[in-house]
C-alpha cells in the first residue's frame, strides 16, 4: 500500500508514462539568402546541411519508432527529414502551417500532434515561437540558455495537446567519405 503523499507522485509519472516524444526539428544548414537568387522557398541545403540532415537520423532512432514526418513545403526542410524519411521508412506529409511566418498555426499543429511519435521540420523563426508558447503556457522547462541552432531537435514530451519536458539535442555531423 502507498502513503498518501506517494499517490500524487505515482499519477505524474503515470500519466508521464503515456507520453510520447515529438521531435521538433530546425531545418539543417542552407545556401545563404543574400546569396541565393532565386524563390527563397527553393533554397536547398548546403553541404554542410546535408551532413547535418544525415545526423539528424541518429539523434531521431533514439525516439523511434515513429509514424509520420511532417515538414515544411521549403526545399531546405524536405531535404533535411529525407534521410529520415528513407531511414525509418515512414510517410511524410507536407504542412504549410510549418512554413516560415506561420508560429500559430505552428503552434496549433504542433498542440495537435503532442503524443503522437512524430518528427515536424520547420524554420527558426516558427520554432522560437513554438518553444516561448510552450514554456509560457505549458510551463515547460527548456534550460537556462534555450538554442535552436540549424540541424538541432527539441524533444518534446507530451500528450493530449500539452507538453511537459523538451530536451535540446544539438546539430549531428556526419562525416563524408
Amino acid at each position: 500500500m502507498h502513503s498518501e503523499s506517494a499517490i500524487p507522485r505515482l499519477a505524474r509519472r503515470s500519466a508521464r508514462l503515456n507520453e510520447v516524444p515529438l521531435l521538433l526539428v530546425r531545418h539543417a544548414h542552407a545556401y545563404q539568402r543574400r546569396d541565393w537568387t532565386g524563390d527563397d522557398k527553393l533554397r536547398p541545403l548546403s553541404a554542410n546541411g546535408a551532413r547535418q540532415a544525415e545526423g539528424l537520423t541518429s539523434v531521431a532512432r533514439k525516439f523511434a519508432p515513429f509514424i509520420k514526418v511532417y515538414s515544411s513545403p521549403y526545399l531546405r526542410c524536405l531535404q533535411t527529414v529525407q534521410p529520415l524519411v528513407q531511414a525509418l521508412g515512414v510517410d511524410l506529409k507536407e504542412a504549410v502551417e510549418l512554413e516560415e511566418g506561420q508560429s500559430s498555426a505552428a503552434v496549433r499543429l504542433v498542440r495537435s500532434l503532442a503524443g503522437k511519435n512524430v518528427v515536424a521540420c520547420t524554420h527558426g523563426d516558427v520554432i522560437a515561437e513554438i518553444l516561448v508558447t510552450l514554456a509560457d503556457e505549458d510551463r515547460v522547462d527548456l534550460g537556462p540558455n534555450p538554442r535552436q541552432a540549424k540541424g538541432s531537435v527539441w524533444v518534446l514530451d507530451g500528450a493530449n495537446g500539452s507538453f511537459t519536458s523538451a530536451q535540446y539535442f544539438p546539430p549531428v555531423l556526419v562525416e563524408t567519405v
